[in-house]
């Protein structure tokens, strides 16, 4: 089951309509589409997607053809920032601000311990599942890189250690491949673990967490720990590299995507790019009816979270594995490819190939997961403000809402799910087209500007399609569990 929406797992299975509204609202309606009504008055969409996804791949499709079709020239303009005024440090309000930020994380944690039990009553995992995981999440891809002013790990060390310099050194032989470990085991603890939305039980792994990260920190370095192997520090500064807006050393503006880095990229950093997707695509797949049927369990008895720990997490070690694999074929497909066409083309290093064009791939992990938790984030979102008014759920207001109800009338009409699901499409869609041009312009530094980047990014473009195919499937996938 997903990141956050496990948290509403209780609400989900105690209101019949709504389960069925949300688990099929992702079957989008045609516009002569029959409505069905249970008796607890739920909306049941129930005519395929198959026009929608076609559309959708054909879109994404029909990109790659004007991509291919227009001057290198216009892709490098279309990328290039405008440069606005230089923006001052402000490194003691950013320290103050992981300051205050570690506070609130320490005080979450006390909540989560001494709190209610209910997962949808105790602020902990409503603040990271849905406030982080969904919520800091998407603002990252949208107005830039919030996370390095609320980190709550550079304020603490740089009052105990200020620059004094680590007593170790991270092998740089090891690349990115602590935070691909890292981010591996975390995934497996949300998507695995029998309760991971149990508030103790999640506290217990963050404090965890939170002490790994600072050991790290003290013994390598804030620096080379929080961009090697602090898995969301990075993950959280690549979403960033795609919001128009950059804010620091020089206020800058541009296309989406402008900031992605497209020299220099090392091979574990474009591995860690994929795992992200591979990661958010299993989170999709893990309860559909598809992937219960291959585990051998029948999603309408399920038997519970425990009996499917060791089949998810060798599910997401497999899924991580097969999603590399793949790409790294469609990206050696295409060195073979300008081979056989031009033989005296010259050809970068395979490693670095996969590495840059990787880069490519961030805007549809982005977009997956934007759209993955929409329905989570409109459901959880409204928990996480009545816990917000009233943390220790003893009938406190602190914000002033008076007698608040959580909706989810939003499942219930034609017009409302079938605007959710479009809305989830939509993006999706528009990620993969923005996951083209970059990986044109990417092709474009490898291969050289002409004939040479087309022919040799072919192979990708036919996996972004087929990509692009996936993701609407997993939206529109009925789910168990």
């Amino acid at each position: 089951m997903s990141l956050a929406s496990r948290q509403s797992c209780g609400l989900l299975r105690s209101m019949f309509a709504l389960r069925r509204s949300v688990n099929l609202c992702l079957a989008v309606l045609l516009p002569s589409a029959a409505l069905a009504h249970p008796a607890q008055g739920g909306f049941v969409l129930l005519l395929p997607t198959g026009l929608y996804i076609t559309g959708g791949c054909l879109a994404v499709a029909l990109s790659v053809l004007i991509v291919a079709g227009l001057p290198d020239g216009w892709l490098t303009g279309l990328f290039t920032p405008r440069r606005l005024m230089r923006t001052p440090p402000l490194a003691m309000a950013r320290r103050i601000i992981s300051l205050l930020s570690l506070a609130l994380l320490a005080w979450l944690l006390w909540v989560g311990f001494n709190g209610p039990r209910d997962p949808l009553s105790n602020l902990l995992p409503l603040t990271i599942w849905t406030l982080w995981w969904i919520a800091l999440f998407t603002l990252q891809g949208v107005v830039g890189n919030l996370w390095a002013w609320v980190n709550p790990w550079r304020g603490l060390h740089g009052l105990l250690w200020g620059d004094a310099p680590p007593p170790l050194r991270l092998p740089a032989r090891l690349g990115h491949a602590p935070a691909i470990l890292v981010f591996l085991a975390v995934t497996g603890f949300a998507l695995a673990d029998p309760a991971p939305d149990d508030p103790a039980r999640l506290a217990a792994f963050v404090m965890g967490y939170a002490l790994f990260t600072f050991a790290g920190m003290a013994l390598f370095g804030a620096d080379d720990w929080l961009e090697r192997a602090e898995c969301f520090t990075l993950l959280l500064r690549l979403f960033a590299t795609l919001a128009p807006l950059r804010w620091h050393p020089r206020l800058a503006i541009g296309c989406p995507g402008w900031a992605v880095p497209q020299r220099d990229v090392p091979l574990s950093l474009g591995l860690f790019v994929i795992v992200i997707l591979g990661a958010g695509s299993f989170d999709g797949l893990n309860d559909t009816f598809w992937w219960l049927a291959q585990i051998g369990i029948n999603p309408l008895a399920f038997p519970g979270r425990s009996a499917v720990i060791w089949p998810t997490a060798l599910g997401l070690l497999g899924a991580n594995l097969a999603l590399v694999l793949v790409f790294a074929a469609c990206v050696a497909t295409g060195h073979l490819a300008l081979r056989a066409v031009d033989p005296a083309a010259p050809l970068p290093p395979l490693k670095g190939a996969i590495a840059h064009l990787a880069m490519s791939v961030l805007p549809i992990a982005f977009g997956y997961h934007v759209a993955h938790f929409l329905t989570t984030f409109l459901v959880n979102g409204q928990y996480a403000l009545a816990a917000l008014t009233d943390p220790l759920a003893k009938g406190a207001d602190l914000l002033g809402l008076g007698q608040f109800y959580v909706t989810t009338g939003f499942f219930n009409t034609r017009a409302t799910v079938q605007a959710i699901w479009l809305g989830q499409a939509g993006i999706i869609v528009l990620a993969h087209m923005l996951g083209v041009l970059l990986a044109h312009r990417a092709a474009v530094v490898l291969y050289g500007r002409g004939h040479s980047a087309l022919i040799a990014q072919i192979p990708l473009a036919v996996f972004m399609v087929l990509y692009t195919l996936l993701g609407l499937w997993l939206l529109a996938a009925p789910r168990g569990a």
